[in-house]
């Protein structure tokens, strides 16, 4: 089935990038019991290298391989501890956007080295506590920092809505990502939406239309209006599988305005408009004809401009059914694929009476002026008693799917 359209594109939200070195505390460290009135303490050294020893009655060297500052450190380095004679009680090794990278200790506790593939362009801080015979500890600390990740190596994600915005009820929060995720779970877990008031909601990855990984986060039910939402991306350094790494730590601000809801009727030819849940005004309208019917279900308005140029071309319709229709102004695109609200005074006589469009909805230049003035971003306008349910990732068609089926959507269920 074809619908009409104008050729719409959206541009993407520049990447930003923050790096930066956190030490983690690490956990105490047992030691062995000293006698009692015994003034002995442990020593602790710092730095790098392994040429460090500590503690007066035997030999504690922890040698922390890469080397202390080393730089343009090759992310396939594993990052080895040593506690030489000793016991190693503690490692920790962490850098900011990555977190905490994973390793094992040895069967003799003298060793340990890491599992978890290192993230490139990060600076890590290695942080190893270790005991030796008398019972006395040896601390180091050391740094270094990996190489530069190529283009090849690294992916963003292109994110709506934009900062300081105001949006309607319907919005969801969605992220698109220029590379294939292969680690959903792990992505998944560094993006984190918050609002106030506080909300039931849950992210669901789907395919965008063009191929590329997308996750939508959506509250159970509408936003609230005057609800503030936050969305965290902390995605620099995180891996997302095949060794592609984020590049991006943002924080979202957006607020949600007026619930503005419409209700398209294909049967009646109506749309009924309401704000706050009073009903402003009834307009009458032509929708989609056969073979060409408007989309059922709920849209999302994804922008508004005040004229643009629809042609058959656009989208693919050719022959008998293809149209030039030039200017059309007051247009409300609800879908990629093409459907609009908008003026057609070339239906004059159809509006409430006869389906006459090939997929948008189509009514009076006043009224859709007047439509075009009501409604903006993220505000839902559902369709009933149509045929063909508007696919989810078909602009924001989130709300057509039960929010049980959205929730197995997330990589963390």
């Amino acid at each position: 089935m074809k619908r009409a359209s104008a050729l719409w594109s959206r541009a993407g939200n520049s990447p930003g990038r923050r790096k930066g070195i956190r030490v983690a505390a690490l956990a105490a460290a047992g030691s062995m019991a000293l006698a009692a009135c015994s003034s002995a303490a442990g020593s602790e050294s710092s730095g790098g290298g392994g040429d460090g020893k500590a503690g007066a009655g035997g030999s504690a060297a922890i040698t922390i391989t890469p080397a202390a500052d080393g730089t343009a450190v090759a992310v396939d380095r594993k990052v080895t501890v040593s506690a030489g004679d000793g016991e190693l009680t503690s490692v920790n090794v962490r850098a900011e956007g990555p977190g905490e990278l994973q390793g094992s200790l040895s069967g003799d506790k003298g060793t340990w080295m890491s599992s978890d593939r290192l993230a490139p362009g990060v600076t890590y801080t290695v942080e190893a506590r270790a005991t030796i015979e008398d019972g006395e500890t040896a601390t180091r600390r050391a740094t270094f920092t990996t190489a530069e990740p190529s283009k090849d190596q690294t992916f963003l994600g292109t994110y709506n809505p934009d900062k300081g915005a105001t949006v309607g009820v319907a919005m969801p929060v969605s992220v698109t990502f220029n590379k294939p995720i292969h680690d959903k779970a792990v992505v998944e877990r560094r993006l984190k939406v918050t609002s106030s008031p506080a909300v039931e909601g849950s992210w669901s990855w789907m395919k965008d239309r063009d191929g590329k990984d997308r996750v939508d986060y959506r509250p159970k039910e509408y936003w609230k209006s005057g609800t503030d939402v936050t969305l965290r991306m902390s995605l620099d350094g995180v891996d997302a599988g095949d060794g592609v790494y984020g590049t991006q730590n943002r924080v979202v601000n957006f607020r949600v305005g007026a619930a503005v809801t419409s209700t398209v009727d294909v049967v009646k030819k109506t749309m009924t408009v309401y704000k706050q849940g009073k009903k402003l005004r009834t307009l009458p309208i032509s929708a989609g004809k056969k073979d060409f019917e408007t989309w059922n279900g709920t849209m999302v308005v994804l922008s508004k401009v005040p004229t643009i140029r629809m042609n058959s071309a656009s989208v693919g319709i050719f022959g008998p059914e293809a149209y030039d229709l030039g200017e059309v102004k007051w247009d409300v695109q609800l879908t990629p694929s093409g459907t609009y609200a908008h003026a057609a005074p070339w239906n004059e006589g159809k509006f409430g009476k006869v389906n006459g469009s090939h997929g948008c909805i189509g009514m009076s230049t006043a009224d859709a002026k007047w439509f075009y003035d009501q409604v903006h971003l993220g505000d839902p306008v559902t369709v009933v008693n149509s045929v063909d349910t508007v696919a989810v990732n078909n602009g924001y068609g989130d709300w057509n799917v039960d929010w049980a089926t959205w929730q197995q959507g997330s990589a963390l269920k």
